[in-house]
C-alpha cells in the first residue's frame, strides 16, 4: 500500500505548479479530484493531441486523477464543493487571494467549516511582502529568483532555463509540505492547518543552496554565485567523435585522470591538487581538461573513466530517453492503452515504497467523474447537470 492511500485531495489548481504537486500526491497513493471550470484547465489545449482536451502538457501533470466540473460562479456549485470538502483531507488552489472570498473559499471560513482540512494556497509571492497578490508565472519567477542571471553569468546571454523550473520545483515543495502537514495532522488529533507555498521564495531558496556562497557571511567573504557551477566551460566535454559528461571530483579522481591522460605534470600541479585550489582555478582546469578529452573518442573515455571509477555518462537527447537501457531495465516508463487515444506513454513515479511504486492511469477527460463523485455526496443527476452550466 502506498503511503497516502486513503487520503482525498480536492485540487482547484491549474496549469503546472499545482497539478504537478497533486500528481505527486496521486503517485504517493492519494485520491486526487481535479475540480475544473466548464472550459477546463488551459493545459488541456497545450501541445499535440489525438483528442480535444487531452493535450500533451495536460497529460504530463494530471495522470491518475479524477475530473469534476463545477461552475463556481453558481452558489449551488459552491455548496456542492463544500460537501466535497467535508469528505476531503487536502484542499489545494492556485487562485490569487482576492478572488477567494467571492467563491466562499477564503482560508478562515473554509477551515472553520472543515477543520480536518490541510488548506493549501499556492502563491506567486508570500502575501505579507510588497509583491503579495501579484500574478506570477514560471517566466516571471525565473527572472526574479536569479535563473536568468545565472544563465547570463555562464553563457553571456540573459535567458530562462529551458524547462519550467519554477513551476516544477515549487510543485515539489508543495507536495513535500502537504505530506508534512498530513503527518502533523495525524499527531494533532486530526486538526488540519494552513499551508502557503510561494513560488518566488521557493525558487530563491532552491537557487541559493550553493549560490549564496560568500554572502553566507557578514561581511561577505565573496560575491554570490558558486564559481565551479557558473564557469562558462562547465558543459559536456567534446570528444574526438561526440560529447561526454565527465565528473572527476575528488583529489584522487583528478590525479588519476591526469595520469591516465599522460599528464603527470598536471597531476602534481598545485593549482589542481585539492578542491579549494581547483575552485580558484576552475576556468583553467576546465580548459585543460577539454583539450585532453578531445584527443580520444567518447567510447574510450566511457571505458577509461569506468575503470578509474570516475563518474561518467554519454549525452542523451530527449528523444533517446525512452530507449535508455537503465530506464528500460527498471521499467520506468508506463504505457497505458486507451480505447480512444491508443497507446500513451508516461514517465513513471520514481520513488518506491517497500519495492512498490505507483503506475500511471490515463488523465481524466473533462468532467469524467462528475456524476460519480457528486452522486456519492447525495446529489441527484438533475442537480449535478446544473452545476456545470
Amino acid at each position: 500500500m502506498l503511503p497516502l492511500s486513503g487520503i482525498r485531495v480536492v485540487d482547484l489548481s491549474t496549469v503546472v505548479m499545482g497539478p504537478y504537486a497533486s500528481q505527486w500526491l496521486a503517485d504517493l497513493g492519494a485520491e486526487v479530484i481535479k475540480v475544473e471550470t466548464p472550459d477546463g484547465d488551459s493545459t488541456r489545449r497545450t501541445g499535440p493531441a489525438t483528442e480535444d482536451g487531452m493535450s500533451a502538457i495536460f497529460l504530463g501533470v494530471n495522470r491518475s486523477k479524477k475530473s469534476v466540473v463545477l461552475n463556481l460562479k453558481q452558489p449551488a456549485a459552491q455548496a456542492a464543493l463544500h460537501k466535497l470538502l467535508a469528505t476531503a483531507d487536502v484542499f489545494l488552489h492556485s487562485m490569487r487571494p482576492h478572488k477567494l472570498g467571492k467563491l466562499d473559499l477564503d482560508p478562515a471560513s473554509v477551515m472553520a467549516r472543515h477543520p480536518q482540512l490541510v488548506y493549501v494556497s499556492l502563491l506567486g509571492f508570500a502575501e505579507d511582502g510588497p509583491y503579495g497578490g501579484r500574478p506570477a508565472y514560471d517566466d516571471i519567477i525565473q527572472g526574479l529568483c536569479g535563473n536568468a542571471a545565472l544563465m547570463a553569468a555562464q553563457t553571456g546571454t540573459v535567458r530562462y532555463f529551458p524547462t519550467i523550473s519554477a513551476d516544477k520545483t515549487s510543485g515539489l515543495v508543495a507536495a513535500l509540505s502537504i505530506s508534512a502537514a498530513l503527518a502533523g495532522r495525524a499527531r494533532n488529533g486530526g486538526k488540519g492547518g494552513l499551508v502557503e507555498v510561494p513560488m518566488f521564495e521557493s525558487m530563491v531558496a532552491f537557487n541559493l543552496v550553493e549560490h549564496l556562497y560568500g554572502q553566507h557571511f557578514e561581511p561577505p567573504r565573496a560575491t554570490a554565485g558558486y564559481p565551479r557551477v557558473l564557469a562558462p566551460l562547465r558543459r559536456p566535454y567534446q570528444t574526438a567523435d561526440g560529447y561526454v559528461c565527465m565528473m572527476p571530483y575528488t583529489d584522487a579522481h583528478w590525479r588519476d585522470f591526469f595520469r591516465a591522460a599522460g599528464r603527470d605534470d598536471l597531476a602534481a600541479d598545485a593549482r589542481f591538487t585539492d578542491i579549494a585550489a581547483r575552485t580558484r582555478h576552475i576556468e583553467t582546469l576546465y580548459e585543460m581538461t577539454g583539450e585532453l578529452v578531445r584527443e580520444r573518442s567518447t567510447d574510450d573515455w566511457l571505458a577509461l573513466c569506468e575503470t578509474l571509477q570516475i563518474p561518467v555518462a554519454r549525452v542523451n537527447d530527449l528523444d533517446e530517453l525512452v530507449d535508455d537501457p537503465h530506464l528500460r531495465a527498471t521499467g520506468f516508463f508506463d504505457q497505458v492503452d486507451d480505447p480512444a487515444m491508443g497507446t500513451l506513454r508516461f514517465p513513471g513515479a520514481p520513488v518506491r515504497f517497500d519495492g512498490e511504486r505507483a503506475h500511471a492511469a490515463v488523465p481524466p477527460r473533462l468532467g469524467e467523474h462528475t456524476r460519480e463523485v457528486l452522486g456519492s455526496l447525495g446529489l441527484s443527476d438533475a442537480e449535478i447537470a446544473a452545476l456545470g452550466d
